[in-house]
């Protein structure tokens, strides 16, 4: 589609208000999903989260990898096997986590905002002790409960003109290494951070009053009313931790909480820098 100077000119005017609104303030992204695999996506993303940060938006990255972890334990013959939708994860397997997670895929995000004209760095929960953790079940192995969150590395890189690329790996003062859920511990940073906004991305529209109906899609939900919605069953499965999470970085001070759809090209943008938006707003 071509687009005359003009028209161009008219969507940067309208976009001013929201730049002057998120520049210098914190966004915390959780990058997960189709956006994370499909590389239209990927590279729309990329090119999202360069320009916020080129308009003065202190970006925050933090990303999953669950399909790449399996992939990962298939090509060394173990089998990926989960409880309450958490990876059961022994010693053999943290290590495996923490090699792709803090390995390739934190690198390979990085090397794609660089290449895309960004400053990244990547950073893992082990670095700085970042994230504290302890074990959430014994069931479970080394799957980590968050004890505490050092948001110092993330700001230092944040103050440099860096984006923090984060992978959920967390570890505890013995040095044992705990497989962090993402949404859990990016709304916990978020929540530290006091960021602006905190924007989850899904393979979803947003939630739904009708599962089935995309045209009831709920644009705004207040956090009070998120408990009778999930006890009504709008919402349910696996959105309820990831509504539960988006809770709790309110509690914690985030002004606002997205959950947009990540198969959108630029969902970011369209959430942050114009009128409409995309997905559901959770406000305090």
């Amino acid at each position: 589609m071509k687009i005359s100077n003009a028209e161009r000119a008219g969507v940067l005017v309208q976009a001013l208000p929201y730049i002057q609104k998120y520049s210098g303030k914190i966004v915390v992204i959780k990058y997960g999903g189709n956006a994370m695999i499909n590389g239209e996506l990927k590279s729309a993303v990329m090119h999202d989260i360069v320009l916020m940060s080129l308009i003065g938006v202190k970006v925050v990255l933090i990303h999953g990898g669950g399909p790449e972890i399996s992939g990962m334990l298939k090509k060394i013959g173990k089998e990926s096997v989960f409880k309450d939708g958490l990876r059961v994860t022994d010693a053999e397997t943290v290590e495996i986590v923490q090699m792709v997670l803090a390995g390739k895929t934190n690198k390979d995000l990085v090397n794609l905002l660089q290449t895309t004209g960004g400053k990244a760095i990547g950073l893992c929960g082990i670095d700085g002790h970042m994230i504290d953790a302890t074990t959430l079940d014994p069931e479970l192995g080394y799957v980590g409960d968050i004890k505490n969150i050092n948001t110092q590395p993330i700001l230092d890189l944040l103050e440099k003109g860096y984006i923090p690329v984060i992978s959920t790996v967390g570890c505890d003062s013995e040095g044992n290494v705990y497989n962090i859920n993402a949404d859990t511990a990016a709304a916990q940073i978020a929540g530290q951070l006091k960021a602006e906004s905190f924007i989850s991305m899904t393979d979803i529209s947003g939630i739904m009053r009708d599962k089935d109906d995309p045209d009831s899609l709920i644009s705004k939900i207040n956090v009070s009313e998120a408990g009778v919605l999930i006890r009504d069953g709008v919402i349910q499965g696996g959105m309820i931790p990831k509504v539960e999470c988006c809770i709790e970085a309110i509690r914690q001070g985030v002004q606002k909480v997205f959950i947009i759809d990540g198969r959108i090209p630029h969902s970011i943008l369209i959430e942050t820098l114009t009128d409409e938006g995309i997905g559901t707003m959770f406000v305090g």
